[in-house]
């Protein structure tokens, strides 16, 4: 048996124990979390703000060792592996096109750590999980790179990486603006990758003080967002805050031709959204999940070499046992470490 951390209700977490895992493939591995990074969207499922259904096995962020393994898993014991959170097998025609988020092998939305009526996975803060797909879903962690700062590559780092790296390809050197706020480390990692990735300027917009200060540690500009008007345009834009109002102010300050990203979920009915504007424009528009294991080995690479400090955007980083007191904390990254 092992200990799981499992989500209830919103406010309410409970340790429980469950049954140890075993290799059912021989492409599976067995991985005990090293360090497991809180989600943006975990803050949000533990308060409510987000309402998805218990009981389930919490926490997808991690960077883990290898403690067992298939004799086709690609991977072998001792091994320190990132596991992204989403499940994909790496064969399947969305995969082969970089969706790895909509893997076709497996039930829509599948991942660890998410559970809400879904396939049961397992979760990150765990004693251990079993990884389907071990020989395309684990990237190894390249010597030198700490595991705590890499816990969140599993998922929030690869989804800011996704809003600026591709477009600052077809850009180079191109502006980038960031507008912070409910997806609040998936716009802090995007503003540091914009950075790390030669970016002509990166300004960041938020009104928490805490989040423009850890912005300023990675190279970027920082300043208010409430009262901005879109009197400077950008070729490229990520809207990480979630609200209207900020998703009308990206479309407002992007240059004719650029393009918008939105990171953050939109929750409600409708989202109004100038899409008059957006037309004249000639914008490209994207939101989606992120497909994180397709993002990973470029991620993983840019930390490696030095360019992207992803520990700016951790406030904490507490052992599991205070996971359960600790997941309403409302700082944009926490990180668990096993005792």
């Amino acid at each position: 048996m092992m200990r799981q951390l499992t989500f209830i209700k919103p406010g309410a977490f409970e340790w429980h124990n469950v049954p140890f895992p075993v290799l059912q493939a021989p492409t599976d591995a067995i991985v005990r979390p090293l360090a497991v990074a809180r989600c943006d969207l975990d803050l949000y499922i533990a308060t409510g703000f987000v309402p998805f259904p218990g009981p389930f096995a919490f926490g997808h962020e991690m960077v883990g060792e290898v403690v067992d393994a298939g004799d086709k898993a690609g991977v072998m014991p001792g091994q320190h592996v990132i596991v992204p959170f989403q499940i994909s097998c790496g064969q399947c025609a969305s995969c082969r096109r970089g969706f790895t988020a909509s893997c076709e092998a497996v039930p829509p939305y599948s991942a660890f750590g998410l559970g809400g009526g879904r396939v049961e996975y397992g979760g990150a803060l765990s004693d251990a999980v079993r990884v389907p797909y071990a020989d395309f879903m684990l990237v190894r962690l390249p010597e030198g790179v700490d595991p705590v700062a890499a816990a969140s590559a599993a998922d929030n780092i690869p989804d800011g990486w996704r809003a600026v790296a591709p477009q600052l390809r077809e850009y180079p050197g191109a502006p980038v603006l960031v507008i912070g706020g409910l997806a609040q480390s998936v716009g802090l990692y995007a503003a540091g990758a914009a950075v790390a990735l030669g970016a002509g300027r990166v300004l960041y917009l938020d009104d928490n003080s805490g989040n423009r200060d850890r912005a300023r540690a990675m190279g970027a500009e920082a300043a208010p967002l409430t009262g901005r008007e879109p009197v400077e345009q950008f070729e490229i834009v990520v809207e990480a805050a979630g609200l209207a109002d900020a998703l009308g102010l990206a479309i407002r300050s992007c240059r004719p031709n650029g393009v918008v990203t939105s990171v953050a979920m939109h929750l409600g009915a409708t989202t109004p959204v100038p899409l008059t504007q957006a037309y004249y424009k000639g914008l490209t528009f994207h939101t989606s999940r992120a497909s994180a294991r397709n993002w990973l080995p470029d991620v993983i690479h840019c930390m490696a070499c030095g360019g992207l400090h992803p520990e700016h955007v951790t406030h904490r980083i507490l052992p599991f046992a205070d996971a359960a007191d600790a997941m309403t904390d409302s700082g944009p990254k926490l990180v668990f470490t096993p005792e």
